[in-house]
């Protein structure tokens, strides 16, 4: 897929701070490999930077998730995430000390 579409298709997205929809020329690319893109965004009304990451695949519905094929059926069906929910993260936040990688893996 060209880039040109892949950043067309990122720029339906909203932001997930302000709700605001995404511009092309907010939408940089970072890295792909096959069906997996790897873009940074930035919010055109708040400015807030994201990290998204799509699998993109051409004549196929396009499913935008860092979940994998396990995990996505595991969740489906969950709940939404909730005001405990939050509240557990932002506690497990505060007490974490190590770094994005670190939690990554």
């Amino acid at each position: 897929m060209q880039e040109d579409a892949v950043k067309k298709l990122i720029s339906s997205l909203k932001c997930g701070s302000c709700g605001q929809g995404y511009q092309e020329a907010g939408i940089d690319i970072i890295e792909h490999k096959e069906e997996v893109w790897f873009l940074k965004v930035r919010c055109p009304a708040c400015h807030v930077r994201s990290l998204v990451a799509a699998i993109i695949r051409q004549n196929a519905a396009p499913a935008v998730t860092d979940l994998a094929a396990g995990e996505l059926a595991h969740f489906r069906d969950a709940g939404a995430i909730g005001e405990e929910d939050l509240l557990k993260m932002h506690a497990f936040l505060k007490d974490f000390s190590g770094d994005l990688t670190g939690l990554l893996e």
